[in-house]
């Protein structure tokens, strides 16, 4: 990843969010490691390409980023933070280079950018001072705690694995290997928090977050609305006529389902209980009837239906037009 979002994705710091979209799209399927075993040029595209995305979807991380508040991987930038929260307060002279005869003003200002807390540090016949300072026997010592910063991830799952759960292994730029335990139901666009497997704090303070992206990728059959699941489901004029039985796919395997007698295109049959599962309950799935002619019309199919036509005319259009 490049300190720079916009040419992680080869777009102009003037483009829109769809452009963006767009070419996050482009370089994802040109470059995902599914697709690129072994090519670890594609997969360090495809990684850049998902950071940049995640900071710039956002349009207030974006401004952010463009104000040179935050840096290409969403972290704070210190001096900045610093001068924007405290150079227009009561304390503004106290941000100058100049000595240090009113330090002790700074303590609620260290509190908050070291974590709001203060370890005591130094002798034992020291006193604690309440706003973070150890004194010592031998004069003043401060030591701060500050948690360690959130690191951001992007990981592309199946729609099965966000369906059902899964454990998938992402690999860190130090080359360490983090699993990651995604839910059953979880949906695209959803972060994960690994608590503590963030970078290392400061001082002795906690870890940081590892906060894990995660896009789900489409699948060939299903669509997922909510907790339901939308299949279009072919039949044959025969199917359709005389109705038929049909196994059909789910996301826990094939189940038959009753096609009624005159079943009609655009018909919606309904799977209870064969969606997303979310804590005890399931969603649904839902059938759509789509009649497919025959390939090819041979003589005997139409001299069938031009007798049938002569006796059992009808408009299907009655009532739409």
């Amino acid at each position: 990843m490049s300190e720079d979002p916009y040419a992680d994705l080869g777009v102009a710091r003037t483009a829109s969010q769809d452009e963006i979209k767009k070419a996050y799209k482009t370089i994802a399927k040109e470059s995902h490691p599914d697709l690129n075993p072994g090519d670890a040029g594609a997969e360090a595209r495809f990684k850049a390409a998902a950071s940049a995305y995640d900071l710039l979807k956002d349009p207030e991380k974006r401004a952010r980023f463009d104000a040179g508040e935050i840096d290409a991987s969403g972290q704070e930038q210190p001096e900045r933070r610093f001068y924007r929260e405290y150079a227009e307060g009561p304390e503004a002279t106290y941000h100058t280079s100049r000595g240090y005869e009113d330090f002790g003003n700074y303590s609620d200002i260290f509190a908050d950018l070291f974590g709001q807390r203060a370890r005591q540090s130094g002798s034992r016949q020291g006193g604690f001072d309440p706003r973070g300072f150890r004194q010592g026997a031998g004069g003043q010592e401060a030591h701060f705690e500050m948690r360690g910063p959130d690191e951001r991830y992007a990981l592309e799952v199946s729609f099965l694995e966000a369906a059902k759960g899964a454990t998938k292994r992402i690999t860190l730029p130090t080359g360490a290997t983090l699993d990651v335990k995604i839910p059953e139901g979880l949906a695209d666009g959803q972060t994960i928090r690994l608590r503590g497997k963030g970078g290392a704090g400061f001082g002795g303070g906690p870890a940081g977050d590892a906060l894990v992206l995660v896009h789900v990728e489409p699948h060939a059959t299903f669509r997922r609305e909510g907790e339901d699941i939308h299949v279009e489901l072919p039949i044959g004029l025969d199917e359709a006529v005389l109705g038929a039985r049909i196994e059909i796919p789910t996301i826990d395997g094939r189940v038959a389902l009753r096609i009624p007698k005159g079943a009609t295109t655009g018909q919606v049959m309904r799977l209870r209980g064969r969606g997303i599962k979310k804590g005890a309950t399931h969603g649904d799935q839902l059938v759509t009837l789509k009649i497919v002619a025959p390939p090819e019309v041979d003589p005997g199919l139409e001299e069938f239906f031009r007798r049938w036509r002569e006796t059992h005319a009808y408009d299907p259009r009655k009532g739409v037009f």
